[in-house]
């Protein structure tokens, strides 16, 4: 009851031009809102900007991942430590990590255009990270790379004690190379986690919101607007709640949709494995 009523009280607020004012009525208006973000060229990129983000760091936030997993699964000293390290970041409150990356990044007095330009002299200007769209698109992943490593690194330490020992030496004994284990004993024994840790990591970054607001807010001129940002400044900015909620529907049916497709596509490979 908790989520049902909420969920279904913005169902109905779709369809509604709806009034904040408790002395004014809203108006029935059918699908006009759903098929106003249809046609809404900024809606349109909110979700190409996130599909970018995506792009940037799903595939970059997994490889990373388990590639430390497998390095601390090892019996190496000090790897406890290096697992809380890893998982700080995780921990640390999104809107802290933000503006510290927006200091970072800032175009004058950031550390990141410090680095390029007195430290390694690759620029002789800082570099406007945050005043243009695909740059700042790069500040933003580079966040949420560092942000949600640490939990896909522990997912995979979870997944790769459950990969018998005794795989292994049989790999070893028929002569395979660390490559050959890692293709055919590691990824076979952790495919299901894999997949659920890339449908998760899918579904964030469709539902990315505090850093971008916080960094650019969806700036320059709503150039790297996210669906969240979008919907978040149509509703508490506009007091469109009407075409908000439309649109977080329209959302929630597209993640549903990659979603869907990522369980039937790599679930069918997992099936042909076995």
């Amino acid at each position: 009851m908790t989520t049902g009523y909420p969920l279904i009280r913005s169902l109905q607020i779709s369809f509604y031009k709806w009034s904040v004012l408790p002395t004014q009525a809203s108006t029935f208006i059918g699908a006009d809102n759903y098929l106003r973000a249809l046609g809404d060229a900024q809606f349109w990129t909110s979700l190409a900007n996130a599909g970018v983000y995506l792009l940037m760091t799903v595939p970059a936030t997994v490889a990373i991942g388990l590639f430390f997993a497998i390095l601390l699964h090892a019996k190496i000293p000090g790897r406890t430590t290096f697992r809380v390290l890893f998982y700080i970041p995780v921990v640390t409150s999104w809107v802290v990590v933000s503006l510290l990356f927006k200091f970072l990044f800032t175009t004058d007095d950031g550390a990141i255009n410090w680095f390029l330009t007195d430290f390694l002299h690759v620029t002789q200007q800082g570099v406007p990270w945050l005043e243009q769209r695909w740059t700042a698109l790069i500040a933003v992943s580079v966040l949420g790379v560092w942000k949600n490593l640490g939990w896909c690194l522990v997912v995979f330490l979870a997944a790769l004690g459950g990969v018998g020992e005794e795989l292994y030496e049989a790999a070893s004994l028929d002569g395979a190379n660390a490559w050959h284990k890692f293709v055919n004993v590691t990824l076979p024994g952790i495919r299901g986690t894999l997949l659920f840790v890339t449908v998760l990591q899918v579904i964030g970054a469709f539902n990315v919101f505090p850093s971008v607001l916080l960094m650019t807010n969806g700036g320059p001129a709503g150039s790297t607007e996210v669906p969240l940002t979008y919907m978040y400044k149509q509703a508490f900015s506009f007091l469109d709640f009407g075409y908000g909620s439309a649109m977080s529907f329209i959302l929630a049916i597209f993640i549903f949709v990659v979603s869907y497709l990522q369980f039937k596509f790599l679930g069918e490979k997992k099936e042909m494995v076995k």
